[in-house]
Order: C-alpha cells, then sequence, then structure tokens
C-alpha cells in the first residue's frame, strides 16, 4: 500500500507493475491474507496501525480479484482503465510531441518484436512495453540472464514509459495540457 501510493504519485508505469506484481503475490499466497500479513505485512517496519492499513489493503485488493474473477490471471479493471488512459495520451503525444515521437520510434522495432512474441498481439504499444519490462522484472528476481539484445529493447521501453509517465502526471495535476 505505501509503495503502491508513492508509485502512483511519481511515476504511473512504475506503478501499474508494481500493482501487477502485487496481484502475483496474492496469487501466490493464494489469497490468504494471513499467509500475506505473516510472510509480508510482518516485514515492514511501522507502527502497528499502518501495518493493519496495510492488511486492511491487502484485503481489498483480494476481496476486488474475486470480485473481478481474476483467481487465476488478468488484471483489476482500474488497472485496465489507467494503462487505457496513458495509452490515449501516448497517442495525443504522437500526434504534438516530436521529442515523444522519436523516443516512440527508437522502441517501435522492439515493441513490433515483443508483438510478435506475446501471448496477446492485439495488444496496444503501451501494454506491449509494460508486459515486456514485467517479464524482465520476473527473469531477474529468478536470477536469470537477460540477452544484451533484451536489455536494449528494454532500456529503450524505460526510456519511453518514463517520458510517457513524467508527461501523465503533469497532465493529471493540471500542469500541463495536451
Amino acid at each position: 500500500m505505501l509503495i503502491a501510493q508513492e508509485k502512483r504519485k511519481t511515476n504511473i508505469a512504475e506503478y501499474v507493475l508494481y500493482m501487477w506484481q502485487v496481484e502475483d503475490l496474492i496469487r501466490a499466497y493464494r489469497f490468504n491474507i494471513d499467509l500475506i500479513e505473516q510472510n509480508l505485512i510482518s516485514q515492514y517496519s511501522q507502527p502497528p496501525r499502518i501495518k493493519n492499513e496495510v492488511r486492511d489493503w491487502f484485503a481489498n485488493m483480494i476481496l476486488m480479484m474475486y470480485r473481478e474473477g481474476i483467481q487465476e490471471k488478468g488484471h483489476l479493471s482500474n488497472l485496465t482503465a489507467l494503462i487505457a488512459e496513458v495509452t490515449d495520451l501516448h497517442i495525443r503525444l504522437l500526434n504534438s510531441e516530436p521529442g515523444y515521437k522519436q523516443l516512440f520510434l527508437d522502441a517501435s522495432g522492439n515493441i513490433a518484436e515483443f508483438r510478435k512474441k506475446s501471448a496477446s498481439p492485439a495488444t496496444g504499444d503501451i501494454e506491449i512495453c509494460l508486459n515486456a519490462l514485467y517479464g524482465l522484472l520476473l527473469l531477474r528476481l529468478k536470477k536469470q540472464t537477460v540477452s544484451r539484445e533484451t536489455e536494449l529493447a528494454m532500456a529503450s521501453f524505460s526510456k519511453l514509459l518514463a517520458r510517457l509517465s513524467r508527461i501523465f502526471l503533469e497532465v493529471e495535476r493540471g500542469e500541463r495540457e495536451i
């Protein structure tokens, strides 16, 4: 909860990736709030009040995942809607910001390659980037090696998403219009 709140305020792409990780953690702990508390929440060096808030947050996440029927796979609808918002901004930026468009062009070949490998080839460009970066995160957690080519592709996705995230938050805060 604490990390999610901070990421939501500072980097929308990191927030989405973090929330996907939370969904997978909940699945890994078989939607058992006691296991989550024992293995995750108890590790936080926070006062009991904050730990209780975190437990409530996880319990709410579990409830939402059940209600939306994503116990096996998939993502919460609020995350899907957020990705749609970010994708909409991405499209607007392609038509209005040459610097952003160049970052996209730098990443577009890699996006096409990952789209070919994707289980959902109809997925939009931004979701392809997010899925690829999440896959990289999982590989790193498993301590698996990653090719230089993949690292370079991921760097192009990271640059694109970092810029998009910054602009998204500026627009959301009313500091910028597109």
